[in-house]
């Protein structure tokens, strides 16, 4: 896929004084609008190893906020692919119970969590997917409280992208790698709005006009929708929850605090019915799965449940990902987003699902949000599975009614983007 425009051309040099301005706008807007930070707050950063810079421009604009504490741990995801190849197989099954309980702890400690992905996406081509599925679903489970304490919004949180080599290279592969990362940062800076005169005021504007959408939504109590591609594949029927709840762009802790949990983030999303999706979705995009690239994915629902799935490439890994539990083959998520977002305007695929799932409309197999609900979430529909993956099967051409419970319709989308009468966004 080519960009619309010459990739070196704008691209910031990481030596320049332009550059530095963006990457510390674009670290107050991680703190001050991703995790929103108060005063006496205090912050755990996850970050890859080439992300010091950045984390260290964090650090500065969380004290600068009042931070209490602000803790970086960094990673190096060329470990985990070490693991896979070399490590016996007692390693594999092996998750340090520590994990969890300094979790846990740092959330009843009032931690905030702020997480700066960059990750290669080929870092596990070619490993093992039994050894893959495996260390994947125990993490998972271990984990699972620590999953269920985030995704309730017991802490603020936060995840947002740094460009670094291994992933850059793989979106602009015409590149050298340094032109590559200058022109995945410029991406970044694009997307998150860092590049604009006021980037705080620019995601304000961005709250405000999706928030119309998502607040639209949630007066129409559809008991469905319904996807079709006039140029694809794709004819899918997706029932919702009862009482269903959409959401998008901002939400909140159970403290009160506003946060953005996604930068970029320009979907607006609910939970479906864990029983009622029929139908066929192409995937518009690869999906990154456990470290390895998936094309081509095709799936047939019935009833909720996956019973058919396919993939050009990377379908046995696919496959295992279905198989992580019986939740696997049903769907947590809903989401709609136009074709038109800013994501989907750089021309780039980017193997990154943080990016990819903003350029296009989605499913997520796996668990529910808790927060799509006004009810129990098992009582209404909702699923639940040790996994919740992202998938995009939103196009260009992709049409998106909301249906009524008495079988009227309400145009949503038309061509892939918001077409809702008397409603501008």
């Amino acid at each position: 896929m080519t960009s619309s425009h010459p990739a070196s051309s704008t691209a910031p040099d990481s030596n320049t004084a332009d550059f530095q301005r963006l990457l510390a706008g674009y670290a107050e807007l991680l703190v001050k609008v991703g995790v929103n930070l108060q005063p006496g707050g205090k912050l755990l950063v996850n970050a890859p190893l080439e992300a010091a810079d950045l984390a260290r421009l964090v650090a500065r604009s969380a004290y600068q906020a009042g931070a209490l504490s602000v803790v970086v741990r960094y990673v190096d995801e060329q470990l985990a692919r070490l693991k896979m190849d070399a490590a016996p197989d007692a390693a594999i099954e092996y998750v340090p119970s520590w994990l969890p309980d300094e979790a846990l702890r740092m959330i009843e400690d009032s931690y905030s969590f702020l997480t700066l992905d960059g990750s290669d996406p080929d870092l596990m081509a070619g490993a093992d997917p039994e050894r893959l599925a495996k260390t994947a679903t125990l993490r998972a489970a271990v984990m699972r409280p620590v999953s269920q304490k985030m995704m309730g919004f017991e802490a603020a949180w936060c995840i947002g992208a740094i460009s670094i080599p291994s992933w850059a290279i793989k979106v602009y592969p015409e590149l050298a790698p340094e032109e590559a990362v200058s022109a995945l940062w410029r991406d970044i800076f694009k997307v998150t709005r860092a590049d604009t005169p006021d980037p705080v005021a620019a995601w304000q504007a961005h709250i405000a006009r999706l928030g119309k959408v998502r607040d639209f939504l949630n007066t129409q109590h559809f008991a469905s929708l319904h996807f079709a591609d006039p140029n694809g594949e794709t004819d899918l029927t997706v029932g919702l929850a009862e009482g269903h709840l959409w959401a998008g762009v901002e939400d909140h802790t159970k403290a009160g605090v506003k946060i953005v949990p996604n930068m970029p983030t320009d979907e607006v999303f609910t939970a479906p019915h864990r029983d009622r999706v029929d139908g066929v979705a192409v995937a518009s995009k690869p999906l990154l799965v456990r470290g390895e690239t998936v094309e081509g994915i095709r799936v047939r629902f019935e009833s909720g449940k996956v019973v058919e799935a396919s993939a050009h490439s990377g379908e046995a890994t696919f496959l295992k990902l279905l198989d992580t539990d019986e939740g696997a083959r049903h769907i947590g998520e809903v989401a709609l987003v136009a074709a038109s977002a800013p994501v989907a305007q750089t021309g780039r695929l980017f193997y990154n699902t943080l990016f990819d799932e903003n350029a296009a409309s989605h499913l997520a197999l796996g668990r529910a949000y808790p927060f799509t609900f006004s009810q129990d979430p098992a009582q209404s529909g909702g699923n639940d599975s040790l996994i919740h993956e992202d998938w995009m099967i939103g196009t260009p051409s992709m049409n998106v009614d909301g249906v009524k419970p008495d079988g009227s319709r309400v145009t949503l989308m038309r061509g892939g983007e918001w077409a809702i009468e008397g409603l501008t966004t």
